[in-house]
């Protein structure tokens, strides 16, 4: 049986509050999650959910938030959304404003010891402290979208890494988030995915982790990386959306 998303069962209420209380802390600004099917927009133009003067739309299980950079646009935002459902907040195709850039919408995907499924081919990966030295070829091997996209430069945990023929083809490791998740970060060479990788090195640094208290969480847009998030025993509880709206130009 599936387990993700809003109708995720009572063993996962832990990791539903705990996600809910990282983003309330990273929105900026005083919020909270409202009861199912429930949307609320705050202003706030330090909302570290997305870049500056940009909207944040995450949802954590049956409920919804929206960051804005000021109040004209926080009600653009709600006269758009009226009526929606939180999970259409995650969708651009719902959004009726005037975007101009979206990142996302990407699944949010949370683990703990609880929920946890290590796999016994970590047990060759090599950690690393020298972040930069060990990840700089292997960041070489894929173009720049991609490289950016796992977001390797900015984990300050070890890099967890498996090597072949001398280098570094598959790596993983964290950005500590509001002092509470562990944000992962995973890449693989592209000649030799599909074997595994992904989720030995993956496994690796969600058990460092786990072991120094901390929530992990998996943000995926593609579906192989959901998959290996999945199998490591993460729940999807929700998802992220980023939009930028222009300035309203009305007198």
């Amino acid at each position: 049986m599936d387990h993700s998303g809003p109708t995720a069962p009572a063993a996962t209420a832990p990791l539903l509050a705990h996600a809910r209380a990282l983003w309330v802390e990273l929105a900026g600004a005083p919020v909270r999650f409202g009861p199912t099917g429930d949307a609320r927009i705050v202003v706030s133009p330090a909302s570290r959910w997305c870049p500056p003067s940009w909207c944040g739309f995450v949802r954590i299980g049956d409920a919804a938030l929206v960051t804005a950079p000021d109040r004209g646009t926080a009600a653009r935002v709600a006269e758009a959304t009226r009526g929606l459902p939180p999970e259409a907040l995650v969708d651009p195709a719902y959004l009726s404003l005037p975007v101009r850039e979206v990142l996302g919408p990407a699944a949010l995907f949370y683990a703990d010891g609880s929920t946890f499924l290590p796999t016994h081919e970590a047990a060759g990966v090599e950690e690393h402290a020298d972040v930069g030295r060990f990840l700089g070829p292997l960041l070489a091997r894929v173009d720049q979208a991609e490289a950016e996209e796992s977001a390797l430069t900015d984990i300050d945990s070890p890099a967890f890494c498996l090597g072949s023929g001398g280098g570094i083809v598959a790596a993983a490791g964290y950005e500590v988030w509001a002092g509470r998740a562990a944000h992962l970060s995973v890449l693989v060479a592209p000649e030799v995915r599909g074997r595994g990788l992904a989720r030995a090195v993956a496994s690796a640094a969600v058990a460092h982790a786990l072991d120094a208290g901390l929530l992990a969480q998996w943000r995926a847009r593609p579906v192989p990386s959901q998959r290996v998030a999945r199998a490591l025993g993460f729940r999807e509880l929700g998802a992220q959306l980023s939009v930028r709206v222009p300035a309203d130009q009305s007198p």
